[in-house]
């Protein structure tokens, strides 16, 4: 009897591009989208330590390469990104004016305040 060939056990380990991955995650792609578009299941991506390593990675230089566009429209210029980063790390806030009109009996509001039962 010839030598059988052993096959593996199990089924066969899926292949992840983690080259795409990390282009994906660098442009702020969420797990789930990663997951969709490598054509694997989210929780195999979730069980994966080199994914998750690599998603982390990218997810980081992704939020640093948008953070430097911003500030170059705010050094260019735009009002909009000037505003907004200045609420964001000075407090800067816009100033809400609030007017008050009619008039108001003191009188009716103590009484309305005494009469109120206790408990």
């Amino acid at each position: 009897m010839a030598e059988e060939e052993k096959r593996p056990v199990g089924r066969p380990p899926i292949e992840i591009d983690y080259v795409l991955c990390e282009k994906l995650a660098r442009v702020l792609c969420t797990q789930s989208e990663i997951a969709s578009i490598v054509g694997v299941s989210l929780s195999t991506l979730e069980h994966d330590k080199e994914f998750l390593r690599i998603h982390k990675n990218g997810q980081e230089v992704g939020k640093a390469s948008l953070r430097r566009m911003q500030y170059k429209a705010a050094e260019d210029g735009n009002p909009t990104m000037l505003i907004w980063l200045g609420k964001q790390y000075l407090g800067q806030r816009d100033k809400k004016d609030v007017e008050h009109s009619g008039t108001l009996n003191w009188m009716e509001v103590i009484t309305d305040a005494t009469d109120q039962p206790e408990g």
